[in-house]
């Protein structure tokens, strides 16, 4: 069944809360402080995804939320709304625009509606189950890719494949085409676009994927964990993006080798 028109309406408003936020603490001295998994968090996080909050529980009161800095709220509603505030705190902090704000409906723990919005560089990726996904209003499409000796792989940080998973990234920059690293949540709207084939990370949060699944699925790409099984409310910490089937087979197929 196609996501109802005014749970797509309320997350399209949510980018116009979340943005201005951003827009303001970005390259500004902003105070940074460490979480206990020694990942950077600063005020613009907080203050984001406390305004997303409340104009979800004033829209919609009996839905749960997920967030990634204020934790859960009726997370065993049928409707839940997961939030990452801002996507790439690491990109935000020393002055890049490659961060991003993700949003997320899930129904009975899956993924239904999904956002990746960029507010430095003004892009939005909006992906809702029955709805074909669009950047900026007009349709995403991944490219074909047959072969993964022929794709452009990317990941956000290498240190997601420490210890005894470095040898998964040596697996995939010595069998991908091209390589590159960075890019947060943006590297997945480029998959959908057509201008990546393939994403692979680890060390993901639920706020982290869940508003990826249905941008990627409505264009056309897929998205899955690293055994090939859909992801959910119930996902672990690791996923595979591509633009064509194929790659995301031959990819699950290296990673499980």
């Amino acid at each position: 069944m196609p996501v109802a028109s005014e749970f797509i309406s309320v997350a399209r408003g949510l980018t116009e809360i979340s943005r201005p936020i951003l827009r303001r603490y970005y390259r500004t001295r902003v105070e940074i402080l460490d979480k206990s998994d020694e990942s950077p968090v600063t005020q613009a996080d907080r203050e984001c995804e406390a305004a997303l909050r409340a104009a979800i529980a004033k829209a919609f009161p009996d839905h749960g939320i997920i967030g990634e800095e204020f934790g859960s709220e009726r997370a065993d509603a049928e409707f839940v709304w997961v939030l990452d505030p801002l996507d790439g705190t690491r990109a935000f902090i020393t002055g890049r625009p490659m961060f991003g704000t993700l949003i997320a409906l899930a129904q009975g723990g899956k993924p239904i509606l999904g956002i990746i919005d960029m507010p430095i560089l003004g892009d939005t990726w909006l992906g809702a189950a029955g709805h074909p996904t669009t950047l900026n209003g007009e349709a995403a499409r991944p490219r074909a890719c047959a072969a993964l000796k022929d794709a452009y792989f990317s990941c956000a940080l290498p240190l997601m494949f420490e210890g005894p998973f470095r040898r998964h990234l040596d697996a995939l920059t010595t069998a991908t085409k091209s390589q590159t690293f960075g890019g947060d949540c943006y590297q997945y709207g480029v998959v959908a676009s057509g201008f990546l084939d393939l994403v692979v990370e680890r060390n993901l949060g639920l706020y982290d994927f869940m508003a990826l699944v249905p941008v990627l699925e409505g264009a056309g790409a897929f998205i899955t964990d690293w055994q090939g099984r859909a992801l959910d409310i119930h996902s672990g910490d690791q996923a595979v993006a591509a633009g064509d089937r194929r790659v995301l087979d031959q990819a699950i197929a290296l990673l499980n080798g």
